[in-house]
């Protein structure tokens, strides 16, 4: 009876390599860690992102109201960044409000598609 590694000519190859050790599991091949609290690029990138959307009344509540925008839609930004970052973004920073942070700030993943493209407008390395 023939394998399924029979009938694919690669498969021997990459069967070698798996016995042979040379590879590491995906979780280990992810792409670079990128710390946010010696970043902040996406908390400082646009005036509309850290928008209101998905957040019941009572996650709503627990924002300062000093943080929140006039039109009450997202958090209040200085320009593009928001008022609830501190530090100089690439270098060091923090958020001020980060145990009760918007649903759109904890969807941002270190190395994820939007933190790379703040990354990059802030001219900071994305690999």
């Amino acid at each position: 009876m023939q394998r399924n590694a029979d009938l694919n000519p690669v498969a021997s190859g990459l069967l070698a390599l798996a016995s042979a050790g040379d590879f590491l599991p995906l979780e280990e091949r992810a792409a670079p860690l990128f710390d946010c609290q010696s970043c902040g690029a996406c908390c400082s990138y646009s005036s509309e992102w850290p928008r209101f959307s998905t957040e019941d009344d009572a996650q709503l509540d627990r924002i300062p109201q000093d943080y929140v925008a006039a039109d009450e839609a997202g958090m209040r930004c200085d320009g593009v960044r928001c008022s609830a970052l501190s530090g100089e973004v690439g270098k060091s920073t923090a958020c001020g409000i980060y145990e009760v942070r918007p649903d759109v700030c904890r969807a941002c993943m270190p190395g994820g598609d939007d933190c790379l493209m703040a990354r990059k407008a802030h001219g900071l390395p994305t690999l």
